[in-house]
C-alpha cells in the first residue's frame, strides 16, 4: 500500500541553498521529496515545507483525531495483527494458556457483538449491586480497592514502581487522580470551548447513570454534583508543570503514619485490601492532595460517592458493554479528539487486546516483520549517538570537569533495548475464555494487578519491557537508566528498512527517537537521576544553576508559541520533551556526519545529505490534527504539538541554518543570543 503520494516530477525545489549535482542512482520514488510543499520557504516554516505536500493530499479520516506517520505505522501493523488474531481464532482445540488459545478466544469474544448485546449488564451488575450495598466510607474504600483490581479506578491513583531513591527496590505509590476530565485545567479554564466540555461532561455522567437504572431527573442532578465533587479534587491537584519535580513528588511515609493525613479514608486499611504485601512504607506523591481528598470525602453525601463510583465503573468498561454505552462514550470523548465517527469494531477491539496481551501478539509480530539486520542497524546507530553525546559533553564550556565525569559514567551505563525483549512474559495463568468480553477484560486486569503487586519485596527486573514490539513509541526510564526502542518505532510505512538512506534513517530514528530518548537522561528531570537510576544529586550547584538558566531559554521559546487562539504551549511542562527534541537533533546529526553518505555529499533529487537528514526528522512528526484534539494536547500533554516539535528545535541549530540558508528576516531565524544551547 502506498502511503506517500507522488507530486509532480516537475516541482521546483525552492530551498534557498545552492544547487548540487544529483547522483545517477537516485530512487525513482522518493517519499521525502514527494512530501514537500515547495510553495513554502523552508526558512519560514520548515514543518509545512517538509510535510505540507503529504498533508494536502491526505485529509484526516472521520474516525481519527489526527492523521500522520504514527497512524500509518499503526494502520499497517494493525492489519498484520488482525491476521494473527483471526488465524488464532480458528485453531481447533488450542491448549489452554497457549498463545493461540488466548489470542483466539479473546478475539472471537471481542468481535461477537450479538452476544455482547445479549449479555447486557450481566457481568457488571454484581459490582453495581456491591456499590449499592455500601453502608459507610470504610466499606466504600474496601470496594474501591476491589474495583481497582478489575480495572476501574476512582478517588486517586496508586501503582507499583521502582523507588526513585532506591532503584533496586519496588515501591507502592499513592498519586493524585480521581478526575474524569483529562487534566485539572479543564475544571477552571473559562473559554467557551472548555465551558461547553464541562456542560457535556455533566450530561454524559447523567446519561450513563440513567442507562443503568437511575431516574432521569436524579441522574441529571448527580451529573452536576459529581462535577462539583471532582472540581474540589482538581483544585487540590498539582498543576502539570509541578509534577515535573521528582523531589517534590517523592514523599516516603510509614504506613502507620498515613492516617495522620487521611483518617477518614483510612489508607492503611486500603493498602491491606489492595493486596500490597511485604512493605512497611509507601511513597505519597502529593500529601496535600490526600489531606484535601480526605476532607472532601468526609463532607460529601455517601449517596453521591456511590454515584461517582458507579459512573466510573460503567465509563471504564463502556466499550465492553452494549452499543448504546460505547456510542455514548465515543460521543463524549470526541470533544477531545474531534473524531467524527467511531473506528470499526475490529480496530477498537484490537486496541483493547493489545493493552492486555500485546506481548503475546508481539512474539508473532517480530518473527515476521522485524529482521535481524534492522535490529543490528539501530543497535549500531544507538552506539554512534551515545558517542556523539560523549563528544558534546567533553566540549561543553559551562560544565565543570567533576560533573562531566559523572555524566560520562551515567552515559556509559545507559542500557539499550532495541526491537523486542530477550525474555517474554508468561501469560498462561491469565484466564481468557469465550464466555464474555467484559469478563475477559476483568480477568486480564486482575492478572496484571497481581503481576505488578507481586513485584513488591522482590528484586527489580531491569530487563523487563514496558512496551510491546508493535508499539509506535519509545521511552527512557530514569530509574532503570535505559532506553526502550520497540520495533515499530523504526518503521517507515510501505518501506523496507534497507531502502532507507542513512540521512533519512538518522533523522527519522536516530534524532527523533534514539537521540531524543538518550537526551531524556539529561533533561530537567532525567538529569536528577544517577547512573544506577537513583534520585541523587551528581551535579555541582554552579552547574545546576547553569543548566536551569539555559533551560529557561527553551521554556521561554515554547511559551511564546500559540498553536490555537488563546491556547499557548506550557513551556515549563513541556521543557523535558523540548530539550530531548533539541538534543536528539544535535546528536543525530553529529552521528550522521560520520557516515559515508554525509562525507560524499551527493544529492538525491536535489536534496543534500544534510537537507535529507532534517527532512527525515520532520517525517517523524508528519501529521495534522483536529482543533479539538490539539486543544486537549496543549492543556494535558507534556509534548508540544508536531509543528512546534519541528520548527522549535531547528530554529536553534546553526547546522540547520547552513543546510537551508536561513537568514535574518526569515521566520525560522532566531538571534544567537536567544538560541537554546544546553547539550
Amino acid at each position: 500500500m502506498k502511503y506517500f503520494y507522488l507530486l509532480s516530477l516537475f516541482l521546483i525545489f525552492s530551498c534557498k541553498s545552492s544547487d548540487h549535482k544529483e547522483i545517477a542512482d537516485s530512487p525513482k520514488v522518493d517519499f521525502i521529496f514527494n512530501n514537500l510543499d515547495t510553495s513554502m520557504n523552508p526558512a519560514d516554516d520548515f514543518f509545512q515545507y517538509a510535510n505540507g505536500g503529504w498533508i494536502q493530499n491526505n485529509p484526516i479520516p472521520n474516525e481519527q483525531s489526527s492523521w500522520g506517520i504514527g497512524n500509518l505505522v499503526i494502520e499497517e501493523n494493525i492489519k498484520r495483527l488482525k491476521e494473527i488474531c483471526e488465524k488464532a481464532s480458528h485453531v481447533p482445540n488450542a491448549a489452554k494458556g497457549s498463545a493461540d488459545q488466548m489470542i483466539g478466544d479473546f478475539w472471537s469474544t471481542a468481535m461477537d457483538s450479538i452476544k455482547l448485546e445479549q449479555d447486557g449488564l450481566k457481568y457488571l451488575q454484581p459490582y453495581l449491586d456491591k456499590v449499592n450495598a455500601v453502608k459507610d466510607i470504610p466499606s466504600m474504600m474496601a470496594l474501591v480497592s476491589e474495583l481497582k483490581r478489575i480495572g476501574s479506578g476512582t478517588f486517586f491513583s496508586d501503582f507499583v514502581a521502582q523507588d526513585d531513591k532506591h532503584s533496586d527496590e519496588m515501591a507502592y505509590v499513592f498519586y493524585q487522580g480521581g478526575i474524569g476530565l483529562p487534566e485539572r485545567e479543564y475544571y477552571f479554564k473559562n473559554d467557551s470551548a472548555t465551558i461547553h466540555i464541562r456542560s457535556q461532561y455533566t450530561s454524559y455522567i447523567g446519561q450513563l447513570l440513567h442507562m443503568i437504572g437511575m431516574d432521569s431527573l436524579s441522574a441529571i442532578q448527580s451529573g452536576k454534583d459529581i462535577l462539583s465533587f471532582e472540581t474540589k479534587i482538581a483544585r487540590a491537584s498539582r498543576k502539570l508543570q509541578d509534577l515535573r519535580d521528582p523531589y517534590a513528588n517523592y514523599n516516603k511515609m510509614a504506613i502507620r503514619d498515613l492516617n495522620k493525613i487521611s483518617p477518614v479514608i483510612d489508607l492503611s486499611a486500603f493498602i491491606k485490601n489492595r493486596g500490597a504485601q511485604k512493605i512497611d512504607s509507601i511513597i505519597v506523591g502529593q500529601p496535600e492532595f490526600f489531606k484535601s481528598l480526605n476532607a472532601t470525602v468526609k463532607s460529601t453525601p455517601l449517596a453521591l460517592l456511590k454515584d461517582y463510583v458507579k459512573f466510573n465503573l460503567v465509563n471504564d468498561f463502556a466499550n465492553a458493554l452494549p452499543d448504546t454505552f460505547s456510542r455514548a462514550a465515543f460521543k463524549f470523548n470526541s470533544l477531545f479528539s474531534g473524531a467524527k465517527e467511531r473506528r470499526p469494531r475490529w480496530k477498537r477491539m484490537m486496541q483493547t487486546q493489545e493493552r492486555l496481551i500485546g506481548e503475546l501478539l508481539g512474539q508473532l509480530y517480530v518473527r515476521e516483520f522485524f529482521t535481524p539486520s534492522a535490529k543490528k542497524r539501530y543497535e549500531v546507530m544507538t552506539e554512534d549517538i551515545r558517542e556523539a553525546l560523549r563528544d558534546r559533553i567533553r566540549q561543553l564550556t559551562w560544565m565543570s570537569d567533576s560533573t562531566k565525569q559523572n555524566a560520562f559514567i551515567k552515559l556509559d551505563a545507559i542500557k539499550k533495548k532495541v526491537g523486542y525483549p530477550d525474555q517474554w512474559k508468561d501469560f498462561s495463568a491469565m484466564n481468557i475464555s469465550r464466555e464474555s468480553l467484559l469478563k475477559n477484560l476483568m480477568e486480564g486486569n486482575t492478572w496484571w494487578n497481581h503481576y505488578r503487586f507481586n513485584k513488591l519485596g522482590k528484586p527489580v527486573d531491569r530487563t523487563e519491557w514496558s512496551m510491546t514490539p508493535q508499539t509506535y513509541n519509545a521511552g527512557y526510564n530514569p530509574s532503570n537508566n535505559d532506553i526502550e526502542l520497540p520495533a515499530a518505532q523504526m518503521v517507515v510505512p510501505g518501506m523496507k528498512d534497507e531502502d532507507l538512506d542513512d540521512a533519512v534513517a538518522y533523522g527519522y530514528t536516530g534524532a527523533s527517537t534514539i537521540g531524543h530518548e538518550i537526551t531524556h537522561g539529561f533533561d530537567d528531570q532525567g538529569r536528577q537521576y544517577d547512573a544506577k537510576g537513583n534520585l541523587k544529586t551528581w551535579w555541582t550547584k554552579k552547574d545546576e544553576d547553569q543548566f536551569k538558566a539555559r533551560a529557561k531559554f527553551i521554556i521561554d521559546q515554547f511559551s511564546a508559541y500559540e498553536p490555537l487562539p488563546g491556547y499557548k504551549i506550557n513551556g515549563d511542562a513541556t521543557q523535558g520533551e523540548n530539550i530531548a527534541d533539541l538534543g536528539g537533533l544535535i546528536l543525530g546529526f553529529e552521528a550522521f556526519k560520520k557516515t559515508n553518505q554525509y562525507k560524499e555529499g551527493k544529492s538525491i533529487h536535489g536534496l543534500t545529505p544534510a537537507q535529507r537528514y532534517y527532512l527525515g526528522y520532520a517525517l517523524g512528526w508528519l501529521s495534522h490534527t483536529r482543533d479539538a484534539s490539539l486543544r486537549n494536547r496543549i492543556l494535558s500533554d507534556v509534548h508540544s504539538p508536531a509543528k512546534e516539535r519541528v520548527n522549535g528545535p531547528m530554529s536553534n541549530l546553526e547546522d540547520f541554518y547552513k543546510a537551508f540558508n536561513v537568514q535574518p528576516g526569515d521566520k525560522m531565524w532566531r538571534p544567537d543570543s536567544l538560541r537554546v544551547k544546553i547539550w
